[in-house]
């Protein structure tokens, strides 16, 4: 069996495919890396992509071209290993029938610890508290609160969702949460209807929806306003969900405190944004759910699990594990 990855640059994404996960891969099959597929023709990435049996995909990978939804000639399955599909990976593959499957909920888990650890900060005022004691206070009076009887909204209820109700419940919040798509409802979350029912009743918000044109810039200023003096707001999520100029506004007045690790267009603020600065945010740079400490550069990380499972199954002809139909891709990053 031939297994291929096309690089979209000078080389593989180290994350996707470590030299541990390539060891793996050998095992199963014929593995093959190209580099530099930005630099070739639609024609000659069409070429490769139809000579091997499975596509892998994920991080930096090379466009999958439109025409192989119409010939994928030996091609019989595109196996993603990381989450994000679409900048690589076309609607056009997903109707023609060709399997495609991602990490799943691989970064439930770690995305959740990411955002609760987020929350817990800022109800703490933790960033203002380390600020005063830099600057000679010692016991300032800030307001802190506890998780118990908060009333946390959360806007999302896919896996990672879910999985951070999990986290959270034992600490007795009041939970609520809006989610026009979820079929599974955790237990002990008051679902609502709208995001103006979700803000209208919350302390804190913690996003945790896909960023599709559906969600793009929904959190608006108004939704902002409705949250009380000092309300909290997380996100672990995507940035273009909240209309980030409306966030940064409140922010600068001093009434929010926020812990974003996401941000809109670039993912990143100026090195001379003012914002770096204020004692009322967290930036964790896209990197609060990583998991790089001890060294995982040796080790296989459940994505990659999961990943050489559905291609194990793929083998064997079992069911493969998320699975993507066209609505699951509509409504993915």
């Amino acid at each position: 069996m031939k297994l291929l990855h096309i690089a979209r640059g000078a080389s593989v994404e180290p994350r996707l495919l470590p030299p541990v996960m390539q060891a793996e891969l050998e095992k199963l099959g014929e593995l093959t890396i190209l580099t530099y597929g930005n630099r070739m023709s639609e024609q000659e990435r069409a070429e490769h992509i139809r000579s091997c049996d499975v596509l892998l995909t994920g991080w930096w990978s090379a466009i999958i071209p439109d025409d192989i939804a119409r010939d994928p000639g030996r091609l019989r399955y595109i196996l993603n290993i990381s989450g994000s599909v679409q900048p690589w990976i076309k609607a056009c593959h997903i109707e023609a029938g060709i399997p495609v499957t991602n990490w799943g909920d691989a970064p439930a888990q770690t995305v959740a610890e990411g955002a609760m650890a987020l929350l817990l900060a800022c109800m703490k005022n933790l960033r203002k508290m380390g600020k005063l004691v830099e600057a000679g206070y010692w016991t300032p009076s800030l307001p802190m609160t506890s998780l118990f009887g908060l009333r946390v909204g959360i806007y999302g209820m896919g896996v990672i969702g879910r999985k951070f109700v999990d986290m959270l419940r034992p600490f007795g919040p009041i939970i609520t949460a809006f989610d026009p798509y979820a079929a599974d409802w955790p237990e002990g979350v008051t679902r609502v209807d709208s995001l103006d029912a979700l803000f209208a009743n919350a302390d804190a918000i913690v996003l945790h929806a896909a960023l599709t044109e559906e969600t793009r810039h929904s959190v608006t200023a108004r939704h902002l306003a409705m949250l009380p003096d000092d309300g909290i707001i997380i996100n672990t999520a995507r940035g273009g969900i909240i209309d980030q100029e409306a966030l940064l506004s409140e922010l600068y007045t001093g009434r929010l405190r926020a812990g974003i690790d996401v941000l809109d267009g670039s993912d990143a603020l100026p090195e001379n944004h003012p914002a770096r600065q204020w004692p009322n945010l967290f930036l964790t740079c896209h990197e609060v759910s990583g998991d790089t400490w001890p060294d995982n550069t040796d080790r296989l990380q459940n994505f990659h699990q999961y990943a050489l499972d559905n291609l194990r199954r793929f083998i064997a002809g079992q069911p493969l594990r998320f699975v993507m139909d066209i609505t699951r891709y509509n409504r993915s990053t």
